[in-house]
């Protein structure tokens, strides 16, 4: 079953290859969307896959790269799939 989320990473995820390393593990598990920097220091992701790649995804998103220091994590249910071929850095 395939599973669309949105979601916000808080902490110290900007200026430490979150996004390209977001991408990496995303193509690594088929997942679709894109991921970019807000304004307020956190990082955007909208992405959309099988289950079983979502909660592998979702739970390496709670932790990052080994430069990033995650303090939380908000994610919603989207009713659309992210329209994507593939995952993108924006």
């Amino acid at each position: 079953m395939v599973q669309s989320i949105s979601m916000q990473v808080f902490g110290k995820v900007q200026g430490v290859a979150f996004r390209y390393y977001t991408r990496e593990k995303a193509v690594s598990l088929g997942i679709k969307g894109f991921v970019k920097n807000m304004r307020d220091g956190s990082v955007y992701i909208e992405a959309c896959g099988e289950q079983d790649g979502m909660k592998r995804f979702i739970e390496w998103c709670r932790h990052g790269p080994a430069m990033a220091r995650v303090t939380h994590v908000e994610i919603q249910e989207k009713e659309e799939h992210v329209r994507a071929d593939t995952f993108t850095v924006r």
